[in-house]
Protein backbone atom coordinates (compact mmCIF):
# COMPACT_ATOMS: atom_id res chain seq x y z
CA UNK A 1 0.00 0.00 0.00
CA UNK A 2 2.88 2.35 0.82
CA UNK A 3 4.44 1.77 -2.61
CA UNK A 4 1.18 2.59 -4.38
CA UNK A 5 0.88 5.81 -2.39
CA UNK A 6 4.44 6.76 -3.28
CA UNK A 7 3.78 6.17 -6.98
CA UNK A 8 0.59 8.24 -6.82
CA UNK A 9 2.38 11.05 -4.98
CA UNK A 10 5.13 11.00 -7.60
CA UNK A 11 2.49 11.14 -10.33
CA UNK A 12 0.94 14.14 -8.60
CA UNK A 13 4.36 15.80 -8.47
CA UNK A 14 4.88 15.09 -12.19
CA UNK A 15 1.57 16.75 -13.05
CA UNK A 16 2.28 19.79 -10.87
CA UNK A 17 5.77 20.28 -12.28
CA UNK A 18 4.54 19.81 -15.87
CA UNK A 19 2.01 22.61 -15.25
CA UNK A 20 4.78 24.89 -13.96
CA UNK A 21 7.56 24.21 -16.49
CA UNK A 22 6.87 25.17 -20.11
CA UNK A 23 9.46 22.68 -21.43
CA UNK A 24 7.70 19.66 -19.88
CA UNK A 25 4.27 18.32 -20.76
CA UNK A 26 2.11 15.43 -19.62
CA UNK A 27 -1.04 14.51 -21.56
CA UNK A 28 -3.14 12.99 -18.79
CA UNK A 29 -3.17 11.77 -15.23
CA UNK A 30 -2.83 8.18 -16.45
CA UNK A 31 0.30 9.21 -18.33
CA UNK A 32 1.64 10.79 -15.13
CA UNK A 33 1.08 7.53 -13.25
CA UNK A 34 2.88 5.66 -16.04
CA UNK A 35 5.75 8.18 -15.86
CA UNK A 36 5.98 7.61 -12.10
CA UNK A 37 6.13 3.83 -12.56
CA UNK A 38 8.72 4.03 -15.35
CA UNK A 39 10.82 6.46 -13.31
CA UNK A 40 10.71 4.11 -10.34
CA UNK A 41 11.82 1.18 -12.50
CA UNK A 42 14.59 3.17 -14.19
CA UNK A 43 15.84 4.45 -10.83
CA UNK A 44 15.88 0.87 -9.59
CA UNK A 45 17.57 -0.75 -12.60
CA UNK A 46 19.30 1.75 -14.92
CA UNK A 47 20.46 4.48 -12.56
CA UNK A 48 22.79 2.27 -10.47
CA UNK A 49 24.45 1.05 -13.67
CA UNK A 50 24.93 4.62 -14.88
CA UNK A 51 26.34 5.65 -11.51
CA UNK A 52 28.88 2.84 -11.56
CA UNK A 53 29.90 3.52 -15.16
CA UNK A 54 30.38 7.23 -14.50
CA UNK A 55 31.98 6.91 -11.07
CA UNK A 56 35.32 8.57 -12.03
CA UNK A 57 33.65 11.70 -13.42
CA UNK A 58 31.24 11.76 -10.48
CA UNK A 59 34.18 11.74 -8.07
CA UNK A 60 35.99 14.48 -10.04
CA UNK A 61 32.88 16.69 -10.02
CA UNK A 62 32.27 15.96 -6.32
CA UNK A 63 28.93 14.31 -7.07
CA UNK A 64 27.47 17.03 -9.29
CA UNK A 65 27.47 14.66 -12.25
CA UNK A 66 24.67 12.76 -10.50
CA UNK A 67 22.40 15.65 -11.51
CA UNK A 68 23.18 14.89 -15.15
CA UNK A 69 22.47 11.20 -14.56
CA UNK A 70 19.06 12.14 -13.12
CA UNK A 71 18.38 14.29 -16.20
CA UNK A 72 19.36 11.40 -18.48
CA UNK A 73 16.95 9.11 -16.62
CA UNK A 74 14.21 11.71 -17.20
CA UNK A 75 15.08 11.81 -20.92
CA UNK A 76 14.97 8.01 -21.10
CA UNK A 77 11.52 8.16 -19.51
CA UNK A 78 10.55 10.74 -22.12
CA UNK A 79 11.52 8.33 -24.89
CA UNK A 80 9.71 5.38 -23.30
CA UNK A 81 6.40 7.02 -22.36
CA UNK A 82 4.30 8.58 -25.09
CA UNK A 83 2.40 11.58 -23.82
CA UNK A 84 5.30 12.73 -21.65
CA UNK A 85 7.63 15.19 -23.33
CA UNK A 86 10.71 17.03 -22.16
CA UNK A 87 12.22 19.60 -24.53
CA UNK A 88 15.94 19.14 -23.78
CA UNK A 89 18.43 18.16 -21.11
CA UNK A 90 18.18 21.54 -19.35
CA UNK A 91 14.44 21.13 -18.83
CA UNK A 92 15.09 17.54 -17.74
CA UNK A 93 17.66 18.80 -15.22
CA UNK A 94 15.27 21.38 -13.81
CA UNK A 95 12.44 18.83 -13.82
CA UNK A 96 14.55 16.30 -11.89
CA UNK A 97 15.56 18.89 -9.30
CA UNK A 98 11.98 20.03 -8.75
CA UNK A 99 10.73 16.44 -8.72
CA UNK A 100 13.25 15.48 -6.04
CA UNK A 101 12.27 18.48 -3.94
CA UNK A 102 8.53 17.87 -4.29
CA UNK A 103 8.92 14.12 -3.66
CA UNK A 104 10.83 14.86 -0.46
CA UNK A 105 8.06 17.13 0.77
CA UNK A 106 5.22 14.77 -0.20
CA UNK A 107 6.92 11.63 1.11
CA UNK A 108 7.64 13.35 4.42
CA UNK A 109 3.88 13.81 4.84
CA UNK A 110 3.46 10.11 4.09
CA UNK A 111 5.99 9.21 6.79
CA UNK A 112 4.25 11.42 9.34
CA UNK A 113 0.92 9.73 8.67
CA UNK A 114 2.32 6.21 9.00
CA UNK A 115 4.01 6.97 12.33
CA UNK A 116 0.71 7.80 14.03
Amino acid sequence: MNTILRVLLTALAVVVIAKILPGVSVDSYLTAILVAVVLALLNLIVKPILVILTLPITIITLGLFLLIINAVVILITDSLVSGFQVENIWWALLFSLLLSLLQSILHSFLKENTER
